[in-house]
């Protein structure tokens, strides 16, 4: 792939796959009209291939191959464990 991979911090908000989790990235941007603060949320389906994520870790995904209908990310590290 050329050029840098895409990168992005989220929580993980669910496990129940085989070594796959959903993990929920959240960001803050201004309405354009009204410049209020508004929260986006956005749900991608990430690749754990040793199952070591858990609900509520907040991990960084990197972007890659299409690795089936849905994953196109790679869960690169785990930031900060669950309590």
């Amino acid at each position: 792939m050329k050029g840098k991979r895409r990168q992005m911090k989220g929580v993980v908000i669910s496990d129940k796959m085989d070594k796959t989790v959903v993990v929920e990235v959240t960001r803050l941007r201004r309405h354009r009209l009204y410049k209020k603060v508004i929260r986006q949320r956005r749900k991608f389906m990430a690749h754990d291939e040793e199952n070591a994520c858990r609900v509520g870790d907040r991990v960084r995904i990197i972007e890659s191959r299409p690795l089936s209908r849905h994953k196109h990310w790679v869960v690169e590290t785990i930031l900060e464990q669950a309590q």
